[in-house]
């Protein structure tokens, strides 16, 4: 029987070894096991990627991904770790890759496929230098705003049964330190079915900028005042010397994970892991790897048990940041030690972690006299954090104000100042709800078009830019914007479940529950359980809305009551529906139809106006 061809479009990787033959003929056996090495690679990568492989012949590989960031991501991601290898290798011994990106339709059939998109991916990687990638245009326009590379133009070129000539661009790789252990985790994670729901989710996000802008210099960095951290090696308590591997690898995935954090310039394993073993003075650590922060602490593993002890130390003062220590059981040791490692970096990271705290307060304790772009930047985000009110709200605005009076060409403050108009409108908390919102888009446009944007000004201005695409009804950029931001990030956990709610308005309300469940899993005190009631609401989900809705700890404003009201009305349970509009109003007597119109967007307009529909049934009024 022969079997259904179908068509698709898909995004094609083409990889084959440049100088093959000739290095099997001076050393077979040496290169067939540098070669199965290299395969390791690759398809812990793809898999990673949410690729497949569909097709290899000795040195070839070709794989379909569903989408061209997550192949550039993964293409920039193997050649920098297979150069890295070859660095103890000699030059006439490397095995190197040359790759070929594609965005094409073909037809599948059975597990393989066919067609012009795998032929010209396959050309195209002809084209590349060893070492290199290549990409047509198609990838070009898809992934030259979503991810961290350069795109050089190579010009047109004719090839081999391919009727018109091709438009080809050379990506422009920067240099990487070694990543051995978190390319081994990539790996393996396909193989832990415990956490493909939450951990594969995130790394596929990571599809867009992966590619080392944490390895800058500190100089670089340190001119936009991020902090710079350290994690020593923790310590092995086991009591087992050869269990040693497990406290390294502890230290090394908190490395990794932490790099892909743009707001932190973490100090590459090479330098931290000088200190191993050793007794050290903090203060000294920090002066001698410039940094402000140092992670330290202990795994001790017995039988099926892990704990792991973490604790923050400043660096100039020697003083504890914050402390915790993490008990499990379980099995799987690694699927053990991710879940716990994932709960560090949430303690520490994102934008009410542990270090943005310990900055908070250095920031307020500076003269006011001599406050810094940075500091502006923290003094305003400690308000705007905390920020329920139009009083507190306006306060942010204007330290950032104030800030950008000093600093005109800011696109942090800029961009920061652009939230703060944007969510005071958000939550109802503005006096023009249509010219905050405004104001919020002409401020993410201007901080986006600065020059030399660090990462984690360009994280922020693609968050901010996804919601402010949303409040403009461009769904498909706003989703685009979303992904861009999570790239950037792929392991913020609070940034993930605020992100949610740009998911449900474009229409993806199971996957902004996915990411909602992801924040939870990791944050010890969530409390995003509006949120989840908006997902589900959208979802259809009614029940579960409610259960969300009711989870909500301290609603400080009547959309929390309003939201559960709606969930009410779609179950035709008009008593609760009625009390819940009774308790919004008892909040906001002004709250009207007119002005929950002006503050909510969807992809799918019949959404908001079957909303409003119900909450006219259980009383709110029309304006």
């Amino acid at each position: 029987m022969v079997g259904r061809m179908e068509r698709k479009l898909a995004a094609i990787f083409a990889a084959d070894i440049a100088g093959y033959s000739r290095l099997m003929g001076a050393d077979e056996e040496g290169t067939l096991n540098v070669l199965r090495s290299h395969r390791e690679v690759v398809d812990g990568l793809v898999a990673a990627h949410r690729g497949r492989v569909f097709n290899s012949a000795g040195d070839s590989v070709v794989a379909e991904f569903p989408s061209a960031v997550e192949a550039t991501l993964c293409a920039v991601e193997l050649q920098q770790e297979i150069a890295t290898r070859n660095e103890q290798v000699a030059k006439a011994k490397r095995l190197e890759f040359r790759i070929g990106l594609n965005i094409g339709d073909i037809m599948a059939e059975g597990g393989n496929l066919f067609g012009d998109g795998v032929n010209v991916a396959d050309r195209v990687q002809k084209l590349a230098e060893p070492g290199g990638i290549s990409a047509t245009r198609n990838v070009y326009n898809q992934v030259r705003h979503k991810v961290g590379v350069e795109f050089e133009s190579l010009g047109e070129h004719r090839v081999k049964n391919i009727a018109e000539p091709l438009a080809v661009f050379r990506v422009l790789l920067g240099a990487k330190a070694p990543r051995p252990r978190a390319v081994v985790w990539l790996a393996n994670l396909r193989h832990r079915p415990r956490l493909i729901g939450a951990l594969v989710l995130v790394v596929y996000l990571a599809g867009g900028a992966g590619v080392g802008w944490y390895l800058y210099p500190r100089g670089e960095l340190s001119a936009s005042g991020v902090p710079a951290i350290a994690v020593l090696p923790f310590d092995n308590l086991s009591g087992e010397p050869e269990l040693g591997y497990f406290s390294d690898g502890v230290s090394e995935d908190i490395i990794t994970m932490l790099s892909r954090f743009p707001d932190f310039a973490v100090v590459a394993r090479n330098s931290s892991f000088t200190y191993k073993g050793k007794a050290v003075d903090i203060r000294q650590v920090g002066k001698e790897l410039d940094v402000d922060f140092v992670l330290e602490g202990s795994v001790r593993k017995e039988a099926d048990k892990v704990r792991i002890v973490a604790q923050l130390i400043d660096a100039g003062t020697g003083r504890h940041v914050w402390a915790e220590r993490y008990d499990n059981a379980g099995s799987d040791p690694w699927a053990l030690q991710d879940e716990v490692i994932g709960k560090i970096i949430t303690s520490l990271t994102g934008e009410q972690g542990q270090v943005r705290r310990a900055e908070y307060k250095r920031a307020w304790g500076a003269d006011s006299a001599n406050l810094n772009e940075y500091d502006y930047y923290l003094r305003g985000h400690e308000v705007f954090m905390a920020a329920e009110t139009k009083r507190d709200f306006k306060k942010a605005q204007q330290i950032w104000q104030e800030g950008l009076r000093k600093f005109p060409n800011s696109s942090l403050l800029r961009i920061k100042l652009g939230f703060a108009y944007y969510m005071a409108a958000w939550f109802w908390q503005s006096d023009d709800l249509a010219a905050d919102f405004k104001r919020a888009s002409q401020l993410a446009r201007e901080g986006l078009a600065g020059e030399n944007l660090s990462p984690q000004t360009k994280r922020l201005g693609h968050w901010l830019m996804a919601y402010v695409k949303s409040q403009e009804h461009d769904f498909e950029r706003a989703w685009a914007e979303a992904e861009a931001a999570v790239a950037l990030a792929p392991y913020d956990a609070f940034m993930l479940g605020n992100l949610a709610n740009v998911a449900t308005m474009a229409g993806k309300p199971e996957k902004a529950i996915e990411w909602l469940t992801i924040e939870m899993r990791q944050t010890p005190n969530f409390n995003n359980y509006w949120r989840f009631g908006w997902a589900y609401y959208v979802a259809g989900r009614y029940e579960e809305a409610i259960e969300a809705f009711t989870k909500v700890p301290r609603p400080w404003d009547a959309d929390t009551y309003l939201s559960r009201a709606a969930a009410f009305v779609r179950l035709d349970r008009m008593e609760h529906a009625k009390a819940a509009v009774s308790q919004a109003l008892k909040m906001d007597p002004l709250f009207t139809q007119a002005k929950f119109r002006e503050g909510y967007f969807y992809s799918d307009s019949l959404i908001l106006e079957r909303q409003i529909a119900d909450l006219a049934k259980a009383g709110l009024p029309v304006k």
